[in-house]
């Protein structure tokens, strides 16, 4: 499978493994919530992800968090489905490469 590269400053590597062990516990979490229908908990980690993504150099996080939010207001169950298989899918194939700046 391709791995979706990421190029991110190696200031930040340090903080990198924290940060996607956290994305794999939002996964689980979705997956609870969607289950109990919780779309405004639902909604606070797209928030969350869109908010946090792009500052550690993972702008497609921050789009599939923007995705969660707008699709939990909307109480889009099928497609909060999809995105958070998306999201699955993103992090089991990430090939991190660090920069120097």
């Amino acid at each position: 499978m391709a791995q979706n590269k990421v190029y991110i400053d190696s200031d930040l590597e340090f903080l990198i493994p924290q940060y996607l062990e956290n994305r794999e516990e939002d996964i689980t979490e979705l997956e609870k919530l969607l289950k109990k229908s919780e779309f405004n908990q639902i909604r606070i980690i797209g928030h969350s992800l869109k908010g946090s993504g792009g500052g550690y150099g993972f702008d497609y996080l921050t789009e599939l968090g923007s995705q969660i939010e707008k699709e939990a207001e909307l109480k889009n169950e099928k497609i909060l489905q999809e995105i958070i298989f998306k999201l699955k899918k993103y992090l089991n194939n990430l090939e991190i490469i660090y920069v120097e700046k």
